[in-house]
């Protein structure tokens, strides 16, 4: 504590930005000096533990994620965004200025403050820096777009240089078979398709074997937290051949023995995996980002694993990562997109031109869980708007025409359709025409049936609150459709295509052809639909609150 207690202590005429030209040879109190800029405060502020600094320094330090230890040990409480003016603290030291001959401090700007941070920060060792990132996200205080994006170039990943050849390259695709995913039915409304909760990439089979010294130390947890030095020494070691050991020992245990990947998903190892994930060497990078989808299958890990900057990372391995590396980056992005606290971050830090890029991938697997990350991520307002701008609903629609991805382009768009400005821009590109077109194409069977009520949502979608819906509908022949297909839909999706046809009738159709229009139903339905039709007076045909 003594090296880093003497760098607080800046002496106040070396530090203030607002030092007298004449200085008083009295030093200040010590209450009246910011621990962190070494100089008086001129915009005091009390944070959440107590201790009073100046606005600026202590926001400096809560956009960078640093916690800063002061000089009698204690470190202040940062993780709320309380800062209360400290007026008396303020008054006291004007008053203390104007008996001493000194000038009034002023508040320090903000560029200046980041530079004293970032001079503190400089002292900590990598894995504390690593921490960065993440403090902003989920603990209390709101960051910006700007604040992640500044956390995240101050760290950057690093850049891909493949070498020509590999030291030791092994096939390491035997690590994971294909097997049938783990699904769940969607929370989401309206989207019958099943959506997996694990990447293509994961299995529960494993063959490789481990090291009897990692082995000894990861199958019994009360060694991990003792021994967790000698595990991430061999991660950090110099030499290939033990990075390697390393990486595969680790891809294996947190494979087979899922009950250890919570305490073994620890700031450091994380950080040492990190380092990995850009190594020059397949199967280093291979099995590090490998390693990194396991542990990020557990949902406590899930943040952790965001908030210590591994998502950059994991970006830049879409761009430009060993072909299988960049399959386990999709299913990694995937699976930490399951949680809401981390869909807002990952689409700032960029993974959503990537991973549309990835839709057209020669990997099914990779192609699958990109689409997979979109669907989740696209679940977040911002996330829809950032879609929206990179253009992404021509090729979407292409998508889900054509090609193994059409279920999954589907349900993207129908997050997408849930905004305004969604509706507008897939109107634009046609894509009534585009789904009654695929209602007209699509044959029996259960996926069908899936694909068949997905089109009806993304139409009822863009039926709401549009002008424009009736007369694209009624050019694509979507009247002839809707009443083809009415009787292979389950109950919920009749609802909207019975909406969706009452509202496209004219007022003349409504007032003159009732009894017709209910022998219509009748036919397709029976007789029991009658009560639909008298009982809809609470929602109107607009209505989506059913």
């Amino acid at each position: 504590m003594g090296n880093r207690r003497s760098k607080w202590r800046f002496s106040l005429h070396r530090s203030s930005p607002t030092t007298p030209k004449t200085q008083n040879p009295q030093s200040p109190p010590e209450e009246f000096v910011c621990p962190i800029s070494g100089s008086l405060m001129g915009d005091p502020v009390i944070v959440a533990s107590g201790q009073t600094f100046e606005r600026s320094c202590i926001q400096a330090c809560k956009n960078l994620g640093f916690t800063p230890t002061l000089p009698n040990g204690s470190k202040p409480d940062l993780a709320s965004s309380l800062m209360i003016p400290n007026i008396a603290i303020k008054a006291t030291i004007q008053n203390w200025c104007d008996s001493h001959s000194v000038e009034w401090p002023k508040s320090i700007e903000g560029g200046e403050a980041e530079k004293l941070v970032r001079g503190l920060m400089g002292s900590d060792d990598e894995e504390e820096k690593g921490l960065g990132l993440g403090l902003g996200l989920g603990l209390g205080f709101e960051v910006s777009e700007k604040e992640l994006l500044e956390s995240v170039k101050n760290t950057p990943p690093g850049k891909f240089v493949h070498a020509a050849t590999e030291l030791n390259r092994r096939t390491t695709s035997h690590f994971y078979s294909s097997s049938s995913e783990e699904s769940v039915v969607s929370t989401i409304p309206d989207t019958p398709l099943p959506l997996a909760t694990r990447p293509c990439c994961y299995s529960s089979s494993s063959s490789s074997s481990l090291s009897s010294e990692i082995e000894t130390l990861l199958l019994n947890p009360n060694l991990l937290s003792e021994e967790e030095e000698e595990m991430i020494v061999k991660l950090k070691s110099s030499q290939v051949f033990e990075q390697e050991e390393g990486v595969i020992s680790l891809r294996k245990i947190t494979k087979s023995k899922e009950e250890l990947r919570v305490s073994i998903c620890t700031p450091r190892l994380l950080s040492a995996v990190r380092s990995l994930l850009i190594s020059r060497y397949l199967t280093v990078q291979v099995n590090a980002v490998a390693a990194v989808v396991n542990l990020s299958l557990e949902k406590s890990n899930k943040v952790k694993i965001v908030r210590l900057g591994i998502v950059p990372v994991l970006i830049d391995l879409l761009k430009g990562g060993f072909p299988e590396s960049q399959e386990h980056a999709a299913g990694a992005l995937f699976s930490l997109a399951l949680d809401d606290e981390n869909k807002t971050a990952i689409g700032v830090l960029g993974a959503l031109p990537p991973l549309l890029h990835m839709l057209r991938s020669e990997s099914k697997g990779a192609r699958n869980d990109s689409a997979l990350a979109l669907y989740h991520l696209s679940l977040d307002s911002s996330n829809r708007t950032k879609l929206l701008k990179l253009g992404s609903i021509p090729t979407l629609l292409t998508l889900a025409k054509t090609g193994d991805l059409a279920s999954r382009a589907l349900l993207i768009l129908c997050n997408l359709a849930a905004c305004s400005e969604g509706r507008a821009a897939m109107l634009d590109s046609n894509a009534v025409e585009c789904f009654v077109g695929m209602l007209r194409e699509i044959e029996l069977g259960s996926d069908a049936n899936a694909m068949r009520e997905n089109c009806i949502s993304a139409l009822y979608a863009l039926s709401q609150g549009s002008l424009r819906f009736k007369g694209l509908a009624k050019d694509a022949g979507a009247v002839e459709v809707l009443r083809k297909v009415m009787e292979r839909l389950s109950n919920r999706a009749r609802d909207k295509t019975m909406k969706m046809l009452e509202m496209m009738r004219s007022p003349t159709e409504r007032e003159g052809h009732q009894q017709e229009w209910e022998n219509i139903v009748g036919s397709i339905l029976g007789s029991g639909v009658m009560n639909w039709n008298h009982n809809k007076g609470d929602g109107g045909a607009n209505s989506s609150g059913f």
